[in-house]
């Protein structure tokens, strides 16, 4: 599935390959997947709702080694994105960061690569894999790869972002 990202959230804003057996859900109520029927995986489930940005190690230094210009990385430091993450009943996964400055949304399957176009204008193949119960991106263009790791841990996404050996972690809370 191609998709392009809307201009907004960059790397690690909204920011593999071994995937988990599908297993069955069925949509339950307002469309969110629930078990007991139509198959989709699982392990998905557990990233879906609102996640809330509470706490940013090593960002900055994480968007100057993917190369964000100066004024890119001041405005990805002030925003607090909520991470808004969806499934449909086709195992199509979204995930939209909504922030005061910008709003972006990718949306994507499992395994299948996709053409997206980072905040900072980078165009970028990505792909979405689940390994160990984390979903993992990996995101390439001009030569490079950055990994964006999510997982969700008690109660908290905990999205670790990985260019060369700079690391940064972002942590979010659901909300209620």
């Amino acid at each position: 599935m191609v998709t392009h990202a809307q201009a907004g959230s960059g790397p690690g804003l909204i920011y593999g390959s071994q995937s988990c057996a599908p297993q069955s859900i069925t949509a339950g109520t307002a469309g969110v997947p629930s078990l007991t029927g139509r198959p989709v995986n699982i392990m998905v489930e557990q990233f879906v709702g609102t996640w809330t940005l509470i706490s940013s190690d090593n960002f900055d230094e994480y968007m100057k080694a993917v190369g964000m210009s100066f004024a890119s990385r001041q405005m990805g430091s002030l925003a607090k994105p909520d991470l808004v993450v969806s499934l449909d009943a086709d195992g199509v996964i979204k995930i939209k960061a909504e922030s005061t400055f910008k709003t972006t949304s990718i949306k994507f399957k499992l395994n299948e690569e996709f053409d997206e176009t980072t905040v900072d204008g980078r165009n970028a193949k990505s792909i979405f894999t689940l390994e160990n119960g984390k979903l993992v991106q990996k995101q390439s263009w001009d030569g490079k790869t950055t990994t964006l790791e999510r997982e969700v841990q008690d109660k908290k996404l905990i999205a670790k972002c990985v260019m060369d050996d700079v690391v940064a972690v972002r942590t979010y809370e659901k909300s209620a």
